[in-house]
């Protein structure tokens, strides 16, 4: 069997029994998140371009709101992923080192568990590999133009919709452009600026949004990268930054990866394949490691860097493999060990049947209890409301919440247009993407002919809140019984009215405090 034909069964055979997990997890908040944009469709969001919600929207529509319909594209895009990668590590070197490349990123934990959840950084990995290999078909065939050119702006284009540090490669473009000397001539050339111009022409999309929402995600990426309050130096969140990696990507991967980076620098003016896959990977690590100086970086923020970063390893240690049996051996206890990492990430209950018990937080909790959960929380609204006599309007206290509750509710309810099925609590600030979707603290216009509600205040804006008079429940999570300030100032009453516990193997994952809001006046000026 050739080693072509044996990737694409790795890969089939992979893909579908990814495909099978998919709806054994809830969602975890960001997947309901991301869904929420699904069903509000925009150029742009609070924090990222609008890929994600495209993706899921066609998702959905073919097989429903359900985990499986959220998830579906996910180990589609890793298995595009896979075979990218097969097939340029095939171009650089051969097919066998293509079918080692596979199997070591199939192995790694991080890209496993972004091979489940449906998140911006399946898309991202995709279409900046995909660039990655278009750019360098199209530099094959430099001084001659191609349509590899612009068909390369475009992936970097749909790369920057889906994650804004797709704009990075770019950079990287420039770079191995500006240091190889027969290709400098491009920067002479019209390839280039057609790379370019594609690329800005899928930019305008969010550059517009935001620019119509006073530039909010750039207040959104200063916070993340935690620089509101200024530029520390912190070696401590250094180390943090790149001890994470040991276990995102695996202890011995990641140990072969760093070796194989740092002793290839010496060959980079040497070899245009070493020159071109460490620029397609220095400046995204570079940009997250200085960012880490000040407050370490999430292990997956420069994952982007190790798709350059990997296959430069491969090249390093794929000359020592032949002649080394221990070498060999190595390689393969590493991908073993990741497997097994990968396999636990994905079902942590596999080291409780070993007896293992967890002290802290399982990770994987992350997806579990939130429909169980809001069934619970359904049930005290539909007992409140037989009791009342009125609907009751939802407010949880994060993002988190609001979203899975607004995913798993079987009745959403929702008061309009638009109206997401749970609310945040109101806020002058623009917290995240529920501040740009109708508020239950807003005015809305009076229709003409309409009387004004009886007790409704005059406002300048000739406008009324359907919600005034209305009572809510509150959702909070933890232990805490009282409700924060905005929620109490805001309603003429509060009272708890429940707890809800969820637990799983005798250790409480999930406990929200439910609180019964009563007639709903607006905050005070």
């Amino acid at each position: 069997m050739s080693t072509t034909r044996a990737v694409w069964l790795f890969v089939i055979a992979l893909t579908a029994i990814r495909l099978s997990l998919l709806a054994t997890t809830d969602l975890e908040f960001d997947e309901a998140h991301y869904w929420m944009w699904s069903e509000r469709l925009a150029p742009a969001y609070f924090s990222k371009g609008p890929a994600i919600a495209f993706v899921i929207r066609a998702s959905t529509a073919l097989f429903g709101a359900n985990e499986f319909g959220v998830r579906f594209f996910s180990p589609l895009l890793a298995a595009g992923t896979s075979l990218l990668l097969f097939y340029f590590s095939r171009r650089l070197f051969n097919a066998t080192a293509g079918l080692w490349a596979v199997v070591a990123l199939n192995a790694t934990p991080i890209f496993n568990v972004g091979a489940f959840v449906m998140t911006i950084d399946s898309l991202s990995i995709f279409f900046w590999l995909a660039a990655m290999f278009t750019f360098w078909m199209a530099v094959e065939k430099s001084p001659r133009f191609s349509s590899w050119w612009p068909f390369t702006g475009l992936l970097i284009g749909f790369g920057f919709l889906s994650k804004y540090t797709n704009a990075l490669e770019l950079v990287s473009i420039l770079l191995v452009l500006a240091l190889a000397p027969r290709l400098r001539q491009e920067f002479r050339r019209p390839a280039l600026y057609s790379l370019v111009g594609v690329f800005v022409i899928c930019s305008i999309p969010p550059l517009v949004w935001n620019q119509q929402h006073a530039w909010i995600t750039l207040a959104h990426l200063r916070s993340r990268g935690n620089l509101e309050h200024g530029f520390g130096v912190h070696p401590v969140e250094v180390l943090s930054f790149l001890g994470q990696h040991f276990l995102a990507y695996s202890p011995v991967l990641f140990l072969a990866l760093a070796w194989g980076v740092i002793a290839s620098w010496r060959r980079v003016n040497q070899q245009f394949k070493v020159l071109f896959l460490m620029w397609f990977g220095l400046p995204v690590f570079v940009f997250y490691l200085l960012l880490s100086v000040n407050k370490a970086a999430a292990p997956n923020w420069d994952g982007l860097a190790f798709l350059g970063f990997g296959l430069l390893a491969l090249y390093f240690w794929w000359e020592r493999f032949e002649d080394n049996v221990a070498l060999r051996l190595g390689a393969v206890v590493a991908i073993l060990i990741g497997l097994v990492m990968s396999v636990i990430a994905l079902d942590t209950d596999l080291l409780r049947t070993a007896g293992y018990h967890f002290e802290r937080n399982d990770p994987s909790d992350r997806m579990r209890g939130w429909k169980s959960a809001t069934r619970a929380l359904e049930k005290v609204r539909n007992e409140l409301e037989a009791k009342l006599g009125q609907k009751l309007f939802l407010i949880a206290d994060a993002r988190d919440r609001a979203s899975e509750i607004s995913f798993y509710l079987r009745d959403k309810r929702v008061e309009g247009p638009g109206h997401p099925p749970a609310y945040i609590p109101e806020s002058q600030d623009m917290v995240n993407q529920f501040s740009f979707w109708p508020r239950y603290d807003e005015f809305v216009e009076l229709k003409p002919g309409i009387p004004r509600p009886e007790g409704e205040t005059y406002t300048e804006e000739n406008g009324i809140n359907p919600f005034v008079g209305r009572d809510a429940l509150f959702i909070r999570s933890g232990e805490k019984e009282q409700v924060p300030h905005n929620i109490r100032a805001a309603f003429q009453s509060t009272e708890r009215v429940g707890t809800i516990e969820v637990s799983r193997y005798g250790k409480v994952i999930r406990t929200w405090q439910v609180f019964l809001c009563r007639n709903y006046r607006t905050l005070p000026l």
